[in-house]
């Protein structure tokens, strides 16, 4: 709340001239609806210093801001709260001032730069429900880190090397007769995929086979003849066969192929793409500096590890005793090649899911250990899940929710849905298939960042196209409406505005227009688009409750009716900026 800022230490001050007692915090927040008032000190957290009885408390304090802080026109007090009445010529000043809302809230003059990494999918298979929303956040995060302030640099590290990919090949070898993207007229991701779901069939048949001859399942497991192919394939490429090591570049850039065209149809895309290939080597230097350090220790069969139960974890590898390296071992020489391969960051954010928490703990505390001032910055954007109506996705045999065909899904209900309601009269067949597709994937990222990142997700296709509610539609409609307004009035931002007074509905408007920024900061801080998502929906419908109850082209004077197009303009343009940050279109006309 931008007026706090203004309160703050006008409030110190009255406390320090009554008291005579420096105050170090005061708790501010909105007046609830049903008291008069605009925003409300909370007196009760004073009484720690201030011996005496709150209500007059508050009532003193309300009488020295009415009579020094201009912006104060009147107040009550509930109990130990201090109701704070704002003049109306403070809201339309500060409308004033902002003269272009195209980017209000923006803050263009970035200072540092953080690295915002997500999707990092293998290149086994194509991109699936889960990949949406890491890829959804991640990109949003960025988004919003960099309206923010901060410069922002968005990577993925794409997990192509080890087993699964080596099955996949495998498996093309086998079946594949040859055939290419290009032959089969499918995506690369896949065609590669269909082949490791090949190989898991036929690897279970083989297990099924080997049972039946008397083995136990274990050791079937370990025996299975294409599992031993798989397995010296990969012998292989890690000793840089040429025919293998030529295999592995043609499948995997299929796969790449693939991955873009999604990414591009998701609306997401990145400043730098780490390969595995490339990094599963590093951090090994960095062990051997950190045993010098005794950050690490070395056990008597030879591997590395490091001892973190004071801080209460456990002890975790970094080296295995034949030298190689774990996932740990990479990740800690990743983070430090990121850092030289990008001088000016100052901090990293990893998209993973909730099921790599431990992970990122530990992650973060060997950094720290190593003395790396800016592991001070690093941060974990845990997420949860995502469930359909009919249950948790499955992964492995073929049944995953696949990425490409729920975005044209969602694009397939939005049409089915906007052809029944018949809001598409004299649009063409072009028009209508952009706009169901601006409509669906609407519907789909804002179902997702809507909801706080940590929690779980039950994702409803159906529920997610509603056209009222908390919904992704509900707010493009909103803002396709005040485009028709503005269309209607012939409207053109710059004019002054003239009134003096305004009305319930304006003026909780203007104060939720004021709040943008703050949300932005506070979405950036807690890396959640939840509260961006959350607040476009506080003001649609604070402005469709406007928009019923207040006439515009009906207003009794013309300078009221320019000033609620004006209004609308401006709600419309915060409304476009916040979807911006969400990855989410908003359409002209709907």
């Amino acid at each position: 709340m931008v007026v706090q800022h203004i309160l703050d230490p006008i409030a110190k001050e009255g406390i320090k001239s009554i008291y005579d007692i420096d105050i170090e915090k005061l708790e501010f927040q909105e007046t609830r609806k049903d008291f008069e008032g605009d925003i409300t000190i909370v007196v009760f957290p004073l009484l720690k210093q201030i011996k005496g009885n709150p209500f007059q408390i508050a009532t003193d304090l309300g009488n020295y801001l009415k009579s020094h802080a201009d912006i104060v026109s009147d107040f009550n007090v509930v109990k130990g709260f201090l109701n704070l009445v704002i003049t109306d010529s403070y809201y339309l000043e500060n409308f004033n001032m902002v003269s272009r809302f195209e980017n209000f809230g923006i803050v263009k003059d970035k200072k540092g730069a953080i690295m915002v990494e997500y999707s990092s999918p293998n290149t086994n298979k194509p991109l699936h429900l889960g990949h949406i929303r890491n890829n959804l956040l991640g990109y949003s995060v960025a988004e919003i880190i960099s309206a923010a302030g901060k410069k922002v640099y968005k990577t993925q590290i794409i997990n192509d090397r080890g087993i699964h990919i080596c099955k996949s090949m495998v498996a093309w070898l086998k079946h594949g007769n040859g055939e290419t993207p290009e032959t089969t007229g499918l995506k690369g991701d896949k065609l590669v995929g269909n082949y490791y779901v090949a190989f898991d069939k036929q690897y279970k048949q083989e297990i099924e086979s080997l049972r039946k001859d008397g083995m136990t399942e274990e050791d079937a497991k370990k025996k299975a003849p294409v599992l031993i192919e798989a397995q010296e394939m990969l012998r292989k490429w890690e000793a840089g066969d040429p025919d293998t090591v030529s295999l592995w570049k043609k499948m995997n850039q299929w796969v790449y192929d693939g991955f873009d065209i999604s990414y591009k149809e998701l609306g997401v895309n990145f400043d730098k793409n780490y390969y595995e290939s490339d990094t599963y080597l590093l951090g090994k230097e960095v062990v051997a500096q950190g045993l010098e350090k005794g950050v690490f220790y070395k056990k008597e069969d030879g591997s590395v590890w490091i001892d973190l139960t004071e801080e209460g974890l456990d002890e975790k590898i970094v080296l295995r005793a034949d030298g190689t390296a774990v996932y740990m071992t990479q990740d800690i020489g990743t983070a430090i090649q990121r850092i030289k391969d990008f001088q000016d960051i100052e901090g990293l954010v990893y998209t993973v899911g909730n099921e790599q928490d431990y992970h990122f703990k530990v992650l973060f505390l060997i950094l720290k250990k190593m003395g790396f001032e800016w592991a001070q910055n690093l941060h974990h954007l845990s997420y949860g899940m995502v469930d359909l109506p009919e249950g948790k996705m499955k992964s492995r045999e073929g049944t995953v929710v696949d990425a490409d065909d729920l975005m044209n899904e969602m694009s397939s209900t939005a049409g089915e849905i906007s052809e029944e309601l018949g809001k598409l009269e004299g649009y063409s067949d072009e028009e209508k298939n952009r706009l169901y597709k601006i409509i669906g994937l609407g519907a789909l990222k804002y179902f997702i960042l809507k909801v706080d990142p940590k929690k779980r997700i039950l994702f409803d296709p159906k529920e997610s196209i509603d056209f009222n509610g908390n919904t992704g539609p509900f707010i493009q409609y909103t803002y396709a409406r005040i485009q028709s307004i503005l269309r209607k009035a012939k409207f053109k931002p710059g004019a002054e505005i003239a009134i003096t007074e305004l009305n319930s509905k304006e003026k909780e408007l203007l104060k939720l227009l004021e709040n943008f920024p703050d949300v932005i900061k506070n979405a950036a801080d807690s890396l959640s688009p939840a509260l961006i998502a959350n607040y476009s929906y506080d003001l649609v419908k604070n402005y469709n409750s406007f928009y019923q109850s207040v006439p515009i082209f009906g207003a009794d004077k013309e300078e009221e009716k320019e000033f609620r197009v004006y209004l609308s303009y401006a709600v419309a343009c915060v409304i476009r900026s916040a979807f911006k940050l969400l990855g989410i279109d908003v359409p002209d006309r709907m």
